[in-house]
């Protein structure tokens, strides 16, 4: 199907009764930053559907699947809501090469601007410092987000389930893919993974924080593991921190571990990184 990047419907506003106050916050300030940039953009190029991404011509997938099993993807952020700014405490590029240097198989990069401190200028600078193929983080509720990732040289892009109905969901992936990046689909609940039924995907993520409590647990995740779609590389999110829980959701059946806060907070963040490879 053809979509017009400036015509598509936005997400449903209210997609399930699970998402925390936070996200809803934070999906209500993207829109009013989105509508201003729509109204500034003019005319923008259509976006098709693709067909699903392969190591082939996809780098961040194919990095992926060459440390099948033990890719740690590392993540670059400027601050969280929890965790409040981290401007100053981290210099992005640095980490980023540091993260190149010591193991990581790519980047993750958290371009939201208002409750993150991101933006896609930092996930190209990140990108051009590292070599490393990255994913763009953001919550994305208009298709101009993927353009600008598109642009800003990122290789993957997150999608977060909860935020679309089925068809949604596989329309955001479809025009992700058209655009040459691989979405990683994140999920929180089983409701999440229905929606994912009888489709391709390359990549399907389990966050480790509860939407709702924002508590980790990796027994959730590990529970979610058996109804997660046959042939995608499985993706464990937030809240690792030692070696031993990257062996657990290993043993379980992850193949990959984004990893944040406890590499960006680490005092030697290239040890760190090595500490979780072994």
């Amino acid at each position: 199907m053809t979509q017009g990047v400036d015509t598509r419907p936005a997400p449903s506003d209210q997609p399930t009764a699970e998402i925390a106050d936070i996200l809803r916050r934070i999906i209500e300030q993207r829109r009013i930053r989105l509508k201003k940039a729509t109204s500034e953009s003019g005319e923008l190029p259509v976006l098709r559907t693709g067909e699903p991404r392969t190591v082939e011509d996809n780098a961040f997938l194919a990095a992926l699947h060459g440390r099948r099993g033990r890719a740690i993807i590392a993540e670059v952020k400027m601050g969280s809501p929890r965790l409040g700014s981290l401007e100053g405490r981290v210099q992005p590029e640095e980490q980023a090469m540091i993260y190149a240097a010591h193991g990581a198989a790519a980047l993750s990069v958290v371009v939201e601007p208002d409750f993150f401190g991101g933006s896609y200028e930092l996930l190209a600078q990140c990108r051009a410092a590292s070599g490393l193929p990255v994913i763009a983080k953001d919550f994305v509720v208009d298709p101009l987000q993927l353009w600008w990732a598109k642009r800003a040289s990122a290789d993957a892009v997150l999608l977060i389930a909860a935020l679309y109905d089925r068809e949604e969901l596989i329309d955001y992936a479809g025009m992700a893919r058209y655009l040459g990046l691989v979405p990683l689909i994140e999920v929180h609940s089983t409701a999440d993974v229905d929606k994912l039924a009888g489709e391709r995907w390359e990549l399907v993520g389990v966050n480790n924080r509860d939407l709702r409590t924002f508590e980790v647990s990796l027994v959730h995740s590990q529970a979610l593991v058996p109804r997660l779609p046959e042939g995608a590389l499985r993706v464990a999110e937030s809240g690792l921190k030692g070696q031993a829980e990257i062996a657990q959701l290993a043993a379980a059946g992850f193949d990959a571990f984004l990893i944040g806060e406890s590499l960006l907070l680490a005092s030697d963040p290239g040890a760190k990184l090595e500490e979780l490879l072994r």
